[in-house]
């Protein structure tokens, strides 16, 4: 199944007891709302599906993973109301994918920024290239990590964390994300990384999955909270986007 339109695309293919879904945008791979909201509803749908047992997230193209919020968007947001309900986007998926009861894989083929990390942090389990280095700019632009966070500290921890937030325009090595506890292996090609996925998710599919789907619940214990702690994050980002700050650096970051 395909959904593309002008705000993204999103390809849903299931095979092998697994669910591939493979979103994309212009805009190195940005999400606007839209394009959370619907990969949101997949998940969701997919949660229940009987046909399929795992999740592979991934995105279109060679280059970047995921560059996080749609500065478009950003720009366009004129109210508290707008800019929470935007943030929110992101604080739905994640949610999404943590209470999801199928273990869900991660495929970085490049770059994450931002949203992006949150996405891959969010992810049971993630294999990356060597070129997939990560980085959280949102200090940079007025704003900060705060819907993410929770998914990020959970994942490299809080000093990790507090490292890639403080130093906003520094970019840390896919290695870094390995030793931090992000990645589970760094690949030095695609091809090597989709070898990779492709064995990993085969093995995984062949456990047990009853198991599996108890693994998914220990995996995640203790974030019952999130269900409210996102959204208040999400109200945070909502009211600091309205900023003279971050208008203009949305403006300089853009040209």
């Amino acid at each position: 199944m395909a959904l593309h339109n002008s705000r993204g695309s999103l390809l849903i293919t299931i095979e092998n007891k697994m669910a591939i879904l493979e979103f994309g945008h212009p805009a190195s791979n940005s999400f606007p709302a839209e394009l959370l909201a619907r990969l949101t509803h997949e998940i969701q749908e997919l949660a229940v599906n009987p046909a399929v047992l795992i999740l592979l997230i991934k995105s279109t193209g060679t280059g970047v993973f995921c560059a996080g919020a749609s500065f478009d968007e950003l720009l366009l947001i004129s109210n508290q109301e707008q800019g929470t309900a935007f943030f929110s986007g992101f604080a739905n998926l994640i949610n999404a994918m943590r209470t999801c009861p199928k273990l869900i894989v991660g495929r970085i083929q490049g770059k994450a920024i931002g949203g992006g990390v949150g996405i891959a942090a969010a992810c049971d389990y993630v294999l990356a290239t060597q070129d997939a280095s990560i980085k959280l700019s949102e200090l940079a632009i007025g704003i900060g990590p705060f819907v993410i966070e929770p998914a990020v500290s959970r994942k490299i921890g809080k000093t990790a964390v507090t490292q890639m937030t403080l130093a906003a325009h520094e970019w840390k090595t896919a290695h870094w994300a390995k030793d931090k506890g992000l990645y589970a292996s760094v690949f030095e090609t695609i091809s090597a990384l989709d070898n990779a996925v492709s064995d990993f998710c085969t093995q995984l599919t062949s456990y047990n999955p009853q198991a599996l789907l108890e693994m998914k619940k220990v995996l995640w214990q203790d974030t019952h909270h999130w269900e409210t702690l996102l959204p208040e994050r999400a109200a945070i980002s909502g009211k600091l986007v309205l900023s003279d700050f971050t208008k203009k650096a949305l403006s300089q970051f853009k040209k």
